[in-house]
C-alpha cells in the first residue's frame, strides 16, 4: 500500500505516522509563564538531537480540532525556560493525567499528584517522582505551521542534569534495565522498556565489519540463517583464520557437532548466544 499523506484528513495522517514511527520517548515537559503558573505536560515527539552542546527538541504542536496552541508552547515563548523530565513505569498513568486538556492556570502537579521539587538554575520546577530530570533553557521555538496538527519545535539546551542514583548501574551509568523508561506507540497504547525486551546489537564503533556481502554464499543462502543472523555475523572485523578453526574443532563438543552432522546447529546457538567468532570457526569447518 502507497500512501500519499496530503490525501488523507488530519486525523488518519496523524495516526499513520504515530502507529509507523515508534517507540517514541517522552518529555514531560514543566514549564512557567510571565506570571509564575505552572504547567506540566508530555509530549512523546521528543528526542535528543546534540551532545555538544548537549540539545533536546519537544513538539507541543498546534491542536488538530480547533488549531489552538498548547500551554507549554505559550510557555516558554514567555519564559524560555522547560525542565524535561523523564517518564518511568511507576508514574506513567499520573503522568498520562496530566496530558488533560485542564484550563489555563491549573497547576498539573496538583491535578496529577506529582510533587514539584525547585530546580537549581531554571524557573519551571522538576518532577521529584522522575528518575532523571533535564534543566534546560530554550534556545530557539521554530512553527513549523500555521494550521491544525503543525509542530513547533521547542530546541532547548541542557543545562543542568538531576539523575536518581538509584538507576545508575555499578560504572556510575544510567541502566536501562533499572531506569524502567516508558515509550508512546500509536493510539493509547505504550511500551516499557524493561528486562523483556531489551537486548544488546554489538555496533560497528571503530571497527569495520566485513559487511554481508563478505558472507560466503553457503552460509549466506542456507535458509537456517536470519537476515538478522548474517547482519551479526558480518559484524566482524576479519574471519578467523584456518590454525584457529583447525584448534577449535578439536574441541569436544565440536567433534561431536561434526560426526553428528550438527556444526550448524552448533554454530546457530553460538551467535545466538553472543560468541560470534567461534561461531564463525563452527561455520568455517566445512569450508576449510
Amino acid at each position: 500500500m502507497t500512501i500519499d499523506p496530503k490525501t488523507l484528513t488530519i486525523p488518519k495522517r496523524h495516526a499513520l505516522l504515530q502507529s509507523a514511527v515508534i517507540p517514541r520517548p517522552i518529555a514531560f515537559a514543566s514549564t512557567i509563564d510571565k506570571d509564575g503558573n505552572v504547567n506540566l505536560s508530555p509530549f512523546s515527539f521528543f528526542n535528543m538531537f546534540s551532545s555538544n552542546p548537549p540539545i533536546l527538541i519537544f513538539s507541543p504542536s498546534r491542536r488538530g480540532r480547533d488549531n489552538t496552541t498548547k500551554h507549554s508552547y505559550e510557555n516558554v515563548k514567555e519564559v524560555p525556560e522547560v525542565v524535561i523530565n523523564i517518564v518511568n513505569y511507576t508514574m506513567v498513568e499520573q503522568a498520562s493525567l496530566a496530558s488533560s486538556d485542564f484550563p489555563k492556570g491549573a497547576n498539573e502537579f496538583i491535578k496529577a499528584g506529582f510533587t514539584p521539587v525547585a530546580s537549581t538554575i531554571v524557573k519551571p520546577p522538576r518532577v521529584a517522582e522522575s528518575p532523571v530530570s533535564f534543566e534546560c533553557k530554550v534556545n530557539q521555538v521554530i512553527e513549523l505551521g500555521s494550521e491544525g496538527a503543525a509542530g513547533n519545535l521547542v530546541i532547548c539546551e541542557v543545562v543542568l542534569v538531576h539523575v536518581k542514583e538509584e538507576v545508575l548501574d555499578e560504572q556510575g551509568v544510567i541502566s536501562p534495565y533499572k531506569l524502567d523508561a516508558v515509550a508512546r506507540l500509536g493510539q493509547d497504547y505504550y511500551t516499557r522498556v524493561n528486562t523483556d525486551n531489551i537486548f544488546i546489537v554489538p555496533k560497528p564503533n571503530e571497527k569495520v565489519g566485513i559487511g554481508y556481502d563478505q558472507i560466503p554464499a553457503i552460509i549466506r543462502d542456507h535458509p537456517m540463517f536470519t537476515k538478522n543472523d548474517l547482519g551479526r555475523l558480518g559484524n566482524v572485523e576479519k574471519l578467523p583464520d584456518s590454525e584457529e578453526v583447525r584448534k577449535f574443532s578439536l574441541q569436544p563438543n565440536v567433534q561431536w557437532a561434526i560426526t553428528s552432522g550438527g556444526v550448524n546447529d552448533l554454530a546457530l546457538k553460538l551467535l545466538r548466544d553472543g560468541n560470534v567468532i567461534d561461531a564463525w570457526k563452527a561455520l568455517l569447518i566445512h569450508l576449510s
